[in-house]
C-alpha cells in the first residue's frame, strides 16, 4: 500500500505542469494582450442631430426640394406651363384628325391656325395609292442691289439642291426631306388650277411657301451680299414615276409645267428671314 505524504497547509500546492501544454496567461481584459489583433472600432458615418443622440441622421433634400423657395416656385409655374401647353397641342391634334363635330365647327379656324403647317397630320404613308410623280420645285428673284439697280436672278432648282445634300447622308435631316416638298403640297391643296385661294387657308399657305424660299434664297446668296430680294416666283416640274417593266400602265414622260405668278415680298417676311438666318448661324 503507497505511503501518503503529508500535505503542509501553509505552502500554496504547486500544480503539475503539463509540457505538451502551453501554460496560458491570464490575460487583463483592459489591456490588449501582446501579439493578439486588436479590434478596431468602425469610423462614425454622421453625427445623430443634437438633443436627440439615438434619433437617425436626417436625409439630404433631393430634387425641387433641394432649391430654395423662390426657385421651387419657378420651378412649379414652369412645369405648369409645359403641362398646360401639352394638353393643349394634344386636344388640338385630337380634334384635328377626329371626325367633324360641334367643336370643330365652331372653333376649326383656331385649330387649323394650330395645327398648319407645322403639325399636319399625312396618312399618305399607308393610301393604297402612293404619290406617282417627281415633283422639282424651282424659284427665281428680282433683287435690289446695293448700288440700287435691279436683277433678276436665274432659276435655283431647290429640289435638287435638298437631292444633292441628302444623296450619301445616312441620317439627313427633316428639313432637307419635307420641309419644301410640304410647303409646295401644302400650296397646292390650297389652290384652284389658276393659283387662286381656296378655303381658308390658302393666305397661310401662300406665305408660308414664300418664306421657305426666302431662306433658301438667302442661304444660297441669291443676288450677292447686302442685295434685298424684293419679288420671287416659284414653279413647278411635275413628272410622273415611270411604271415597272411587267406593268401594263402607261403614263406620260413629259414634264407638267406649274408656274405661279410673282410675289412681292413685305418687309415682315424679310425681317424673320435675316432672325431665322441670324438664329441657324
Amino acid at each position: 500500500m503507497p505511503h501518503a505524504e503529508p500535505v503542509d497547509a501553509g505552502t500554496p500546492h504547486a500544480e503539475p505542469v503539463d509540457a505538451g501544454t502551453p501554460h496560458a496567461e491570464p490575460v487583463d481584459a483592459g489591456t490588449p494582450h501582446a501579439g493578439a489583433a486588436v479590434a478596431r472600432p468602425y469610423p462614425r458615418v454622421s453625427e445623430a442631430p443634437p438633443g436627440n443622440p439615438g434619433a437617425a441622421p436626417a436625409p439630404a433634400a433631393t430634387g425641387i426640394a433641394a432649391l430654395s423657395l423662390r426657385h421651387q416656385i419657378a420651378a412649379a409655374f414652369a412645369l405648369a406651363v409645359v403641362a398646360v401647353v401639352a394638353c393643349v397641342h394634344l386636344g388640338m391634334v385630337f380634334l384635328h384628325v377626329a371626325p367633324s363635330n360641334t367643336v370643330t365647327k365652331q372653333h376649326g379656324r383656331a385649330i387649323d391656325e394650330w395645327i398648319y403647317p407645322e403639325f399636319e397630320q399625312n396618312w399618305k404613308l399607308f393610301a393604297p395609292n402612293p404619290l406617282q410623280q417627281n415633283i422639282d420645285v424651282q424659284v427665281r428673284a428680282r433683287i435690289r442691289t446695293t448700288d440700287g439697280g435691279a436683277t433678276e436672278t436665274g432659276w435655283y432648282d431647290l429640289s435638287a439642291l435638298d437631292g444633292a445634300a441628302i444623296d450619301g447622308n445616312p441620317l439627313p435631316s427633316h428639313t432637307q426631306q419635307n420641309e419644301l416638298r410640304r410647303a409646295w403640297d401644302f400650296y397646292v391643296g390650297t389652290h384652284d388650277n389658276n393659283n387662286r385661294p381656296v378655303g381658308l387657308r390658302g393666305d397661310l399657305s401662300e406665305r408660308y411657301l414664300r418664306r421657305v424660299v426666302l431662306l433658301r434664297l438667302d442661304r444660297e446668296g441669291a443676288g450677292g451680299r447686302g442685295s434685298v430680294v424684293e419679288r420671287v416666283q416659284v414653279r413647278s416640274l411635275t413628272t410622273n414615276v415611270r411604271p415597272p417593266k411587267w406593268s401594263d400602265e402607261q403614263v406620260s414622260d413629259q414634264p407638267v409645267l406649274r408656274e405661279l405668278p410673282w410675289w412681292t415680298v413685305p418687309e415682315e417676311d424679310l425681317a424673320d428671314t435675316r432672325t431665322t438666318e441670324a438664329s441657324a448661324r
